[in-house]
């Protein structure tokens, strides 16, 4: 299995970089390069993480490639291509980000953006991002959210199939889809539902927890691995069973003694 998270701590060398990662127990790493022109000064890490099978899990994007701002939203496509580009030139097996709002917020909720505009704002625009980059070893993904596409396994079969690119696969993060009580109590469902249908689109998985109150109406929480309701049991048993080298990564969380305690939670399974 590959358990990976950021470290938070300050890295000088690539052998700094592989300590650490081996230091938790990480065979999985967040990649840190943050701009094309940072590609050529971090050879040396890309190689050491080859050289020590650290897998380059994963490069966010984090932007709002559906912005009503004409300039915000060329903008954003733009770093979103970029991102790409750094992923497939460190061989970090994808580029994450969200689908984008049709909103005020960046990652927020707005009424269209469940509309068939939205569907088809996220058609277009991943084409592009794909076909302007056209990588050849990673692969562009959208993390799966609550309040936007994809928001559960068969909305993300349906954008896999109307985007109808091969370098465009499926990024996990479950939780975010445990959005009422009733996913809730039955997150070992909704977690084998996930990988019966995207499985062999599965690049990399966010790892967290959730609980939910007893507040009304209804209040689900974030919260450490452990912590909640979710079941990482079945998770690492669904991981095991399709491709024991897809990444489980751990975020989210404040302190570097909390990613500890998630990572010693999570090897249980293992």
């Amino acid at each position: 299995m590959r358990l990976g998270g950021p470290i938070m701590e300050g890295i000088g060398t690539p052998e700094e970089w592989v300590y650490l990662h081996q230091k938790y127990g990480y065979r999985a790493a967040y990649c840190w390069i943050h701009s094309i022109s940072e590609l050529n000064t971090k050879k040396d890490f890309i190689n050491a993480a080859e050289k020590h099978d650290i897998m380059l899990a994963e490069i966010g994007a984090w932007c709002n490639p559906m912005s009503l701002n004409p300039e915000e939203r060329k903008k954003a496509i733009e770093h979103c291509k970029e991102q790409l580009f750094i992923a497939d030139e460190s061989n970090t097996k994808c580029c994450v980000n969200i689908a984008g709002n049709l909103g005020d917020k960046w990652d927020g909720h707005s009424p269209e953006n469940f509309t068939k505009k939205a569907f088809d704002m996220i058609v277009e625009t991943t084409r592009d991002i794909i076909d302007s980059v056209n990588p050849k070893r990673s692969f562009y993904t959208l993390e799966m959210m609550q309040w936007m596409y994809p928001y559960d396994a068969d909305s993300y079969l349906d954008l896999i199939r109307a985007i109808d690119r091969k370098q465009f696969a499926a990024h996990l993060d479950i939780v975010n889809t445990i959005n009422s009580p009733l996913k809730y109590y039955s997150t070992e469902e909704v977690i084998k539902d996930c990988f019966s249908k995207l499985g062999k689109y599965i690049k990399s998985i966010h790892v967290k927890d959730i609980t939910l109150s007893q507040e009304m109406t209804v209040h689900l929480s974030e919260v450490i691995a452990g912590k909640g309701n979710f079941s990482h049991r079945c998770l690492v048993e669904e991981v095991r069973k399709l491709d024991e080298n897809i990444p489980l990564m751990l975020e989210h969380l404040s302190t570097k003694e909390e990613y500890i305690e998630a990572g010693e939670y999570l090897k249980k399974f293992f």
